[in-house]
């Protein structure tokens, strides 16, 4: 019998939708809870899917995984890993070590880890305690400490905040007024016009609870590192790194927002520092880790870690970077069957991404172009989601839109 996997989203992103069929295709039966509407309700690559309710998201985690009764759970933001850390919690009070305990320490890893993992500064700390390069990183909870902070490092600096993702919580500031102005910024609750928009217009009810109750962002000040950045995404099982994605970032969305281009690498201290966290954390399931490459040096700094999958985790690149096989063939007791390579190119075009933000790009060229064209429905879901295209094309009909885009191969 296969296994069963399941993969939860809060939000409607295109790239959790592509990494379930990607998890289908390496042999799992893949189930699914998210959002209406989102991008997987399109496919027929996965077997079920249960509805996230966002004014009640543990009920609806917890119900989508009795029905499905998976082998092993895939967080596919922050928020979704939130709410598994949550229903953890919540079992444990029961007195004992249930099922679902069970699975969500088999799907995530040790439960030490949960506090760690959403912690920017204490996950820095820990990093550091092992040997591994990080720029200096602390936990500021007000302007005085902010300003303390500042005058012993020095600027510029990059504030962050937990919780938040996409480059949404964090700040490059070049001054003290920069820097205090960011910090109210990043630790105010979500407006509640920003959260009723959200619920009425998007259908994602995930800021309502923080902006009614005004639960504030921890926010952290870190080092800034003179350099360009660069990502990894590694599967692991039981503290043990089974393949990984390392990738050094050409182009993003904006300057601290989500990257468009990326270049696949080969680079040692990165991975030492993957399988150094994972085996110190007693990491499964899919976590990503950024890194700074140093301007001169290539030195690699660990600056934060995502327990969660990312965007790039169906991507099928070659022995030891076909992340959905590993994961099978750990939980399954099988060996591993890679899937045949994507693309030869190293340089790869996100999707929708690089092209929504430049149509005209070079990178849709000379790069692979990780479009799903097997899935028209999710191209035409990608590009109607994006008000910034939408807005930009107005005039454009969808096959005149498909057409465009098939071009740029």
């Amino acid at each position: 019998m296969k296994p069963t996997i399941l993969v939860a989203t809060t939000s409607r992103w295109l790239p959790t939708a592509r990494l379930a069929a990607a998890f289908t295709d390496a042999g799992f039966v893949t189930e699914a809870i998210c959002p209406p509407r989102h991008p997987l309700c399109k496919t027929k690559n996965v077997h079920r899917i249960h509805l996230y309710r966002g004014l009640t998201p543990l009920a609806s985690f917890a119900d989508a995984i009795a029905a499905a009764k998976p082998d092993m759970i895939i967080p596919g933001d922050d928020l979704a890993t939130q709410h598994l850390h949550s229903l953890y919690y919540q079992e444990q009070q029961a007195g004992s070590k249930t099922s679902l305990c069970e699975l969500i320490e088999r799907s995530l890893g040790a439960p030490d880890s949960f506090p760690i993992v959403t912690a920017r500064a204490a996950f820095i700390k820990l990093a550091e305690g092992e040997g591994v390069r990080v720029p200096e990183t602390e936990f500021v909870a007000n302007p005085r400490e902010l300003r303390k902070w500042i005058n012993s490092i020095g600027l510029p600096a990059v504030l962050k905040a937990n919780g938040t993702t996409g480059g949404v919580g964090v700040r490059i500031v070049q001054t003290l007024e920069e820097a205090e102005r960011a910090f109210r910024a990043l630790h105010a609750p979500p407006l509640l016009a920003r959260a009723t928009k959200r619920a009425v217009v998007d259908k994602d009810m995930t800021l309502i609870w923080p902006s009614l109750f005004r639960r504030r962002h921890l926010v952290n000040a870190q080092k800034f590192v003179p350099g360009h950045e660069a990502t990894s995404l590694v599967a692991c099982w039981k503290g043990a790194v089974l393949a990984n994605l390392h990738f050094e970032v050409l182009n993003k969305w904006d300057s601290t927002g989500p990257s468009t281009v990326l270049r696949l690498i080969d680079h040692p201290e990165m991975s030492t520092a993957t399988e150094t966290m994972a085996r110190r954390l007693q990491l499964s399931g899919l976590h990503g880790f950024d890194f700074l490459l140093e301007a001169g040096t290539s030195n690699a700094y660990l600056i934060e870690i995502n327990p969660r999958a990312t965007q790039v985790g169906h991507l099928t690149l070659g022995a030891g970077r076909d992340l959905p096989a590993a994961l099978y063939a750990a939980v399954s007791g099988q060996p591993i069957r890679e899937a045949p390579k994507v693309t030869a190119k190293d340089t790869i075009a996100l999707f929708p991404q690089e092209w929504l933000r430049n149509p005209a790009s070079v990178f849709l060229h000379l790069g692979y172009h990780d479009v799903p064209w097997e899935e028209p429905d999710w191209i035409k879901a990608a590009v109607e989601s994006r008000k910034k295209w939408t807005s930009s094309y107005p005039h454009l009909e969808w096959n005149h839109i498909l057409s465009k885009a098939r071009r740029t191969l």
